[in-house]
């Protein structure tokens, strides 16, 4: 894995494409449980959507990052981007 070339997906485009790709959530809704708008839950998702298929496509190693994650037992279960924490 130490020589594999590597792209970083960021927290919240991991949190845009887990709610609607993963639990089928429209952007609007999408946009209503990370706190931001439908235009940047668009844009979280073009953006997570290109890194993931370049990694895929081209075998790079995939790295996760973005800041610290809290989990929560709320409606909001398994949220992980604050609001205010876009890239």
């Amino acid at each position: 894995m130490t020589e594999l070339e590597e792209v970083v997906l960021g927290l919240d485009e991991l949190e845009a494409l887990r709610l609607v790709d993963f639990e089928a959530l429209s952007q609007a809704q999408a946009g209503e449980q990370m706190g931001v708008s439908r235009g940047t839950i668009g844009r979280l998702l073009e953006k997570g959507r290109k890194i993931a298929v370049d990694a895929l496509l081209h075998g790079k190693a995939l790295r996760i990052e973005g800041g610290p994650v809290a989990a929560t037992t709320s409606k909001r279960r398994g949220r992980c981007c604050p609001k205010g924490t876009n890239s």
